[in-house]
């Protein structure tokens, strides 16, 4: 027997957290009966589940491809305020992706796009510390020995937040270029700790998260992961 959002995720119907969210909304049934709790055990080979009336599709080939996602578009698979969305970047991916976490409308850089639910669901989570690294414009100038600021961490209202690295990359007449490393993915954490510390966010991209790298892969591009690419990937999600 399997979590039932866990077959959901497989399945590649959504990401573990969107599957957990289809059944909370009370969208999914087990042999016709209406289940809410995401940790249900069912057998997908015996069981007969439905999302929203219809069974679930065979099972998908996993895909993964890694995008440099431009400013100006959306992280999600569709937008109520039609703005352009990632997947509008992907024209033949012949299975159903989602992205792994989020970049905001105005930011760049690397994404994941999977239809590996389950994966998805460890490298997101807190407890493997998959890292995630930004370089980041912000105003003012910002030295050496303002860094340990940084690495003291501020105090959000979700908690402290701190860079396990942080980085003088280059200082312009009237901003800095920082690297930052952060391990949790909190919303919008690099922008509310540069915030926080007296620097407004003029620019952010995404250069790695956990053993991926950008690269030079042009905006708005993207590519499979290598078979070398995807084992380190999933070493990083843990066993």
């Amino acid at each position: 027997m399997t979590r039932l959002s866990k077959i959901l995720a497989e399945a590649g119907l959504a990401s573990r957290r969107g599957s957990e969210r289809l059944i909370s909304d009370g969208r999914v049934t087990i042999n016709g009966t209406v289940v809410t709790a995401p940790g249900t055990p069912a057998d997908p080979l015996r069981d007969r589940i439905t999302v929203d009336g219809q069974p679930l599709p065979p099972p998908e080939p996993k895909r993964y491809l890694l995008l440099h996602k431009p400013r100006g578009y959306v992280t999600s698979r569709r937008d109520p305020r039609q703005r352009p969305v990632v997947l509008d970047l992907v024209r033949d991916a012949r299975v159903r992706l989602f992205p792994v976490g989020r970049l905001d409308f105005d930011c760049e850089g690397l994404l994941l796009l999977t239809n590996d639910g389950e994966l998805a669901h460890r490298l997101l989570h807190p407890r493997f510390g998959v890292p995630r690294v930004y370089e980041t414009e912000v105003e003012g100038r910002v030295t050496a020995g303002d860094l340990g600021r940084f690495r003291q961490g501020v105090v959000l209202e979700d908690g402290v937040a701190r860079p396990s690295d942080v980085r003088v990359l280059r200082q312009a007449r009237r901003t800095t270029w920082l690297r930052l490393t952060f391990t949790e993915g909190r919303y919008r954490e690099v922008k509310r700790v540069c915030a926080a510390l007296g620097h407004r966010v003029v620019r952010l991209r995404r250069v790695q998260f956990g053993p991926l790298r950008l690269g030079p892969l042009a905006p708005g591009a993207v590519r499979p992961l290598t078979r070398e690419e995807l084992r380190r990937l999933r070493a990083a999600a843990g066993p």
